[in-house]
């Protein structure tokens, strides 16, 4: 009997990564991923199960890796530096030389047929999360006087997080980070005052 090839699964989940981001979820075949991670189909099934339950591993992979910077934004001192560091980081992951332009989870979720809609709904529930984040932040700022008592901290989250997914989409069709952080310029530059 041959000996089973092996591989280092950490590698192996980062290549993965990166075709679902090159590629999306329904764009990826298993051959596609067997090929780039350098396994035979029973290996990839063994050590990570399904195509689904992979890319499940490499959303969790993309959110500690590329995703981290948004949790220490929220942190900043005031509601409008905390979005500003948001936007500006996304900049940078989408255009993140090193990887596919653009986001695992828009890229993933923008072509899925019904036949993925847990992936879908998986990718949607990912991103609720990020916006009721911020709006909690929103909300925050807004009771301690940094963010204006007639605004609604749900609007501006859901907003900014339309700012980014938009973001995301030009990235993934070559916009530049120049460009993209222009964007985050006009984007700053409707942000509420907040009442002295």
């Amino acid at each position: 009997m041959g000996r089973h090839r092996e591989f280092d699964p950490d590698e192996a989940l980062h290549i993965a990564l990166q075709v679902f981001r090159r590629r999306g979820y329904e764009g990826t075949s298993i051959s596609d991923l067997t090929e780039a991670m350098g396994i035979t189909r029973p290996s990839l099934y063994a050590a990570f199960g399904n195509k689904e339950d992979l890319f499940r591993r490499t959303l969790d992979l993309y959110e500690r890796q590329h995703l981290c910077f948004a949790h220490e934004a929220l942190q900043a001192p005031t509601a409008r530096t905390a979005v500003e560091r948001l936007l500006r980081g996304y900049v940078d992951v989408l255009t993140d030389p090193m990887s596919p332009p653009g986001c695992l989870g828009v890229n993933g979720a923008v072509a899925c047929s019904e036949a993925s809609e847990s992936i879908r709904e998986e990718l949607i529930a990912r991103r609720m999360v990020n916006e009721n984040n911020l709006r909690d932040r929103l909300e925050k700022a807004r009771s301690d006087g940094d963010f204006p008592s007639d605004e609604d901290p749900a609007d501006w989250a859901r907003y900014v997080v339309s700012v980014g997914l938009g973001m995301a989409v030009r990235a993934a069709s070559g916009t530049s980070r120049e460009e993209l952080q222009r964007v985050v310029d006009v984007a700053m530059r409707s942000w509420p005052t907040a009442p002295r």
